[in-house]
């Protein structure tokens, strides 16, 4: 290794992150990957990993103390220059080593904000943002207080699960009573939140030095909930630029980026247009490349790899050189994707000159496509979504929550 080489320490319980760790091992970096012993078989980049490590059983599985003791053990014979989250359910993970080693980057507190959608939207409301109306499940007095003067639906979210896992969604003060009963002890895991009602988006962004250098926005044609609770075929599609929506979207992402104190990395941030009153709420961020293979999506329509700047922007932090942003297209980019009973799908016969990219993911079927014209590519959105729901399309019941991080 060179005197410019720096060692960085990935975590992931799930299988991604391959770009990533292929574009730190170009910079001329030693990359060590931690993961689960379930991923055994995964076709990880190992041209890109100098170590690979096993811990058992997955996510919540792990015990953090052995975690704490192996990566010890480790820094006896190397110098860990960074520790990279390269999935949600592992910022806990990282922000755990990163405080107990002493070793620079988001600290436990600050990675609260990112996973935590209670601290969430109090630091946001703090901020002067607009949040749905929401409650801890804390005390019984707040709750009532909440259901006796917002109007429901409501939802009850766990804190700390990513996506849609969870909800359960609620009409009815005792409803909400009867599940909060059912919850038991685990309450303390979760919040109520009113449902609103409206265009869900997502921005997509890449962050150093404290400013956003690359947003990307888009917004979910079936929003995870709606996938999560009633099945379908997933879409999202790039938002139409300079509209708008997109730059009230990319002001509300910056407020929140700087009242997170968000620094360096990637970011994953969801917001709501509600139906009623027209005005944008924040939902939830994350300090990550989001998934569902909207990363894929956002290159189809920028030609910008999330994974690979974001291993970029990591470089040039550890080394202190200055970071080049690169330069974005501006085409539409848009996903369609459903789970399927096929565990490899023939997607063959999609085969129009917009089509980026079929998804190779097992029991799935998705494509991502693009073109310079919104409407072409929300036209083939809708053709290729109503194929795969006549030809492709299965649904599974969601797992409860039983595990709480």
């Amino acid at each position: 290794m060179s005197e410019s080489s720096k060692t960085f320490l990935c975590i992931s319980n799930y299988f991604k992150g391959n770009a990533f760790l292929k574009a730190l091992k170009n910079q001329g970096n030693r990359v060590f990957l931690v993961t689960s012993e379930k991923l055994k078989e995964s076709p990880w980049a190992f041209e890109a990993i100098d170590e690979l490590f096993f811990m058992p059983g997955q996510d919540l599985d792990w015990d953090l103390n052995i975690l704490l003791q192996g990566v010890g053990g480790l820094m006896k014979e190397h110098k860990i220059d960074a520790i990279i989250a390269l999935d949600d359910y592992d910022v806990e993970k990282a922000t755990f080593l990163r405080e107990n080693l002493r070793i620079s980057g988001m600290g436990q507190s600050t990675g609260r904000y990112f996973r935590d959608k209670l601290a969430m939207r109090i630091k946001a409301q703090d901020a002067g943002l607009k949040v749905p109306a929401f409650s801890p499940l804390f005390n019984d007095e707040d709750i009532n207080q909440f259901a006796d003067h917002i109007a429901a639906p409501w939802v009850l979210k766990p804190r700390s699960e990513a996506s849609a896992h969870g909800i359960i969604k609620v009409y009815s003060k005792d409803e909400l009573w009867k599940n909060i009963h059912e919850l038991g002890e685990n309450r303390l895991y979760y919040l109520v939140e009113q449902f609103k009602p409206g265009d869900v988006y997502h921005a997509d962004g890449l962050m150093i030095g404290g400013k956003n250098i690359f947003l990307s926005v888009s917004q979910y044609l079936s929003t995870p909930m709606e996938i999560s609770q009633e099945g379908g075929i997933f879409r999202s599609a790039t938002l139409e630029y300079g509209s708008v929506d997109e730059k009230a979207i990319k002001k509300m992402n910056h407020e929140i980026m700087k009242a997170f104190g968000m620094k360096f990395g990637a970011t994953h941030t969801e917001f709501i247009k509600c139906h009623q009153d027209g005005e944008i709420y924040f939902l939830e961020t994350s300090s990550r490349v989001g998934g569902a293979y909207l990363a894929e999506m956002v290159e189809a329509a920028t030609g910008v790899n999330l994974w690979a700047e974001w291993a970029k922007i990591e470089n040039a932090i550890a080394k202190g050189t200055e970071y080049q942003a690169p330069k974005s297209a501006k085409n539409y980019g848009g996903i369609v994707l459903t789970l399927t009973h096929l565990q490899n799908p023939d997607l063959s016969s999609f085969d129009d000159p917009e089509l980026f990219f079929r998804v190779p993911m097992e029991y799935h079927a998705g494509l991502i496509v693009r073109s310079k014209d919104r409407k072409r590519l929300r036209t083939l959105l809708d053709n290729y979504a109503l194929r795969l729901s006549e030809e492709y399309s299965t649904s599974a019941a969601a797992p409860k929550v039983k595990k709480f991080h």
